[in-house]
């Protein structure tokens, strides 16, 4: 590839065979004047510029009244496979490469993953310009803990995987962060009140830092139909983690109701066990013998065994 300009910090390209540096930056996820100095200095002089979308480069660049003097080329996930091994030759060459994506910071649900690893493959510096971010914005918003979370990124787009991924996060304590389309979004809030719960608290972080900003809070079944009006806009999703497991529920007969409804969540009884232990703190044999008991009492009773037909097969 070729490329042209310098930068300070680096040598002419190819210069006693130095590498040059992979540079994410963060730009803004609305108001374009949260991004930060760095970044107008590194649009300036980057050799090559790698944008999600160059006319929305464009468009950021004459907004913060900067003048390219690199290359620019479009990466985005239709093209990322194909165009990481030319970016990556264009660092061992020397360059500096600026990676930006539309809003926010580049690998975190936007491209950037692949040309990262790839370049810490081959030993060369990556470097970032922090900016902007939704997750943590509306973490900060959202009122919510936020002393331990996890990000989710989008989930399925089909109903039954949507709940899948849900299920397995049933029982995460920690704060959870998801970013949605508008058009799906009272779907996956009324998925979230089905698994979750209809009460679980949650908030809803819509056009973070622009002129119609809103953060709607509440159970998850109320933003469910809060969205079923319709909701507009970039939408980020925070939901409180699952409260702590009372031990006076975790009596055998709640053990067994929990693999139970994990089976017929389409669990397989081996995971569904496992999956019961980890949410209950309860060891994973005293489950397994929850249910084997609860099996063998059915058996003797001279009804269905817990759990089905299948019950106990499989255990380990």
């Amino acid at each position: 590839m070729e490329t042209h300009g310098t930068h300070g910090t680096h040598q002419p390209h190819g210069a006693h065979g130095t590498h040059g540096t992979l540079v994410l930056a963060g730009t803004p996820i609305g108001d374009v004047t949260d991004a930060p100095p760095r970044l107008s200095t590194e649009l300036e002089t980057a050799d090559v510029i790698a944008a999600e979308d160059t006319r929305r480069l464009r468009r950021l660049t004459q907004a913060l009244g900067v003048r390219t003097r690199g290359r620019i080329v479009s990466y985005f996930e239709g093209n990322e496979t194909a165009r990481t091994p030319e970016l990556v030759e264009a660092l061992v060459d020397g360059a500096r490469v600026l990676l930006v994506t539309d809003a926010g910071m580049p690998s975190v649900s936007d491209p950037g993953y692949r040309l990262v690893a790839a370049a810490v493959e081959r030993d060369i510096r990556v470097t970032a310009v922090p900016g902007p971010s939704a997750v943590l914005t509306a973490l900060a918003l959202s009122g919510l803990p936020v002393d331990r979370f996890c990000f989710e990124g989008f989930l399925p787009r089909k109903a039954g995987e949507r709940l899948s991924r849900l299920r397995e996060a049933a029982a995460e304590r920690r704060t959870l962060v998801y970013f949605e389309a508008p058009h799906r979004l009272d779907d996956t809030l009324a998925a979230m009140a089905e698994v979750f719960g209809a009460d679980r608290r949650a908030a809803v972080c819509r056009e973070l830092t622009k002129t119609y900003e809103e953060v709607k809070r509440g159970g998850l079944g109320e933003l469910a139909r809060w969205a079923a009006e319709g909701v507009r806009g970039e939408i980020t999703v925070v939901v409180e983690g699952a409260p702590e497991p009372d031990p006076g529920e975790l009596d055998a007969e709640e053990l067994v109701r929990r693999v139970r409804d994990r089976e017929e969540a389409g669990e397989r009884r081996k995971e569904a066990i496992a999956s019961v232990a980890a949410e209950t703190g309860v060891p994973k044999r005293e489950v397994f013998d929850a249910v084997v008991a609860a099996k063998n009492a059915a058996r003797a009773a001279g009804g269905p065994s817990a759990g089905g037909p299948a019950a106990g097969k499989g255990l380990s």
